[in-house]
């Protein structure tokens, strides 16, 4: 029997994570975390934290394991929010949930709990682990939860082997159906509770208005580029032979664009706002299809647009990732400089995984996929796959 402390959001995920827990006669411990105070950004009756820490307390009242609140929002201002701010002044969209595990659950939550004596932390992730014996030594994999539909193993592509090593993923074999008919059964107040949507921990979130707090509106122009501009005349790249330095170099590159690139169709708040393949937000009407996002410019505040989702700067076959970006969960099977491997990537959550070569090279790794990948964005996490497994992950520069 183990100490395990679960981290109780007051969602049926975790709920029915602490019951299972308890059925395989560990002792557990409830933590609700609050990681937020500031409510005028938040849409509250969408997922109030008040309502998620009460339910977790109902959940943990009816479960018969002790129950009690941190309040991490310190951490959670300094290591995610101020993280995210400068991300979307630079011109990046960054990924606030996969940060939140690796800087928040995993470290500063996993740290209070070993403070309090426990064994394990565990979470309501359909994610699962399995632990190998290679040369003595414990190998833990990090496997896609069984449920294709809510694997969540793409937010935890930034663990490490110390952080697994002290996870525990009890609802990772289940389904969410199954998950919910386990709850209703318990009769727990989560049972039908919607899944919540929004920042980690935060609640659900006007992101501009969010954005706002620090980066001020600020008028710029939006500007069309053809599909047929120059910008987008690539070397096509034979996925199945190897290929050198500086054809990686140019696939994986951003379209890059200038003032004259394009016409001016419209007017927006602040480049720093969009992301490349967004379509809504732009206020452009009278095109035949709808605009899209194909490049911001922070410094010059301009947004890049083109027309109809098979618009070619929407898509690339390459992305690259900086060496202090590079993470491997598996370290023992890291890419050293000279060497390739296939694996299958995803560029964002719930994507389906799709097969690509990594190359590793001096400056950093290069992901060349079999088939073009829309809206390849910086700032966000590619995570790569052997089969079921999750690998590592890294930044997209």
């Amino acid at each position: 029997m183990a100490r395990v402390i679960i981290g109780l959001s007051g969602g049926v995920d975790s709920s029915v994570a602490a019951h299972l827990l308890i059925e395989q006669g560990h002792e557990v411990i409830a933590l609700f975390m609050r990681n937020w105070h500031d409510e005028s950004v938040i849409i509250s009756e969408e997922c109030p934290w008040i309502e998620d820490s009460n339910d977790a307390l109902i959940v943990a009242e009816k479960l018969g394991i002790p129950f009690q609140t941190i309040d991490l929002s310190k951490e959670y201002k300094e290591r995610i929010v101020d993280y995210m701010f400068g991300e979307y002044e630079a011109g990046r969209t960054p990924n606030p949930d996969v940060l939140c595990n690796r800087e928040i659950k995993f470290d500063v939550f996993l740290e209070t709990a070993l403070k309090l004596g426990a064994d394990y932390v565990a979470t309501g992730h359909y994610c699962r682990k399995e632990t190998i014996v290679e040369n003595g030594k414990e190998v833990h994999k990090l496997l896609a939860g069984k449920d294709n539909n809510k694997d969540q193993s793409y937010f935890l592509c930034q663990l490490s082997q110390e952080q697994l090593a002290k996870a525990m993923f009890p609802i990772g074999e289940l389904t969410k159906p199954e998950v919910r008919k386990i709850a209703k059964e318990l009769d727990l107040v989560t049972a039908e509770k919607k899944d919540s949507q929004g920042l980690c921990f935060v609640g659900k979130v006007r992101l501009p208005e969010f954005l706002q707090q620090q980066l001020k509106p600020k008028k710029g122009k939006i500007l069309e580029v053809p599909a047929d501009a120059e910008n987008f005349n690539r070397p096509v790249v034979n996925f199945e032979q190897t290929i050198n330095s500086e054809a990686l170099k140019t696939v994986s590159a951003p379209f890059e664009y200038t003032a004259t690139d394009g016409k001016e169709v419209g007017e927006h708040q602040g480049a720093h706002y969009f992301t490349i393949g967004q379509r809504k937000g732009m206020n452009v009407g009278g095109t035949p299809e709808p605009l899209f996002v194909i490049g911001t410019d922070v410094k010059e505040n301009i947004i890049y647009t083109g027309q109809g989702k098979n618009h070619p700067g929407l898509y690339r076959n390459g992305l690259y990732i900086k060496n202090k970006d590079i993470h491997w969960v598996r370290p023992d099977k890291a890419l050293k400089p000279g060497q390739s491997a296939s694996f299958l990537t995803r560029i964002r959550y719930r994507q389906d995984l799709e097969a690509s070569t990594l190359y590793r090279e001096e400056d950093g790794l290069y992901i060349i996929f079999k088939n073009p990948q829309m809206g390849i964005t910086p700032g966000q996490f590619a995570a790569w796959y052997d089969d079921e497994e999750l690998v590592g992950s890294g930044v997209i520069d």
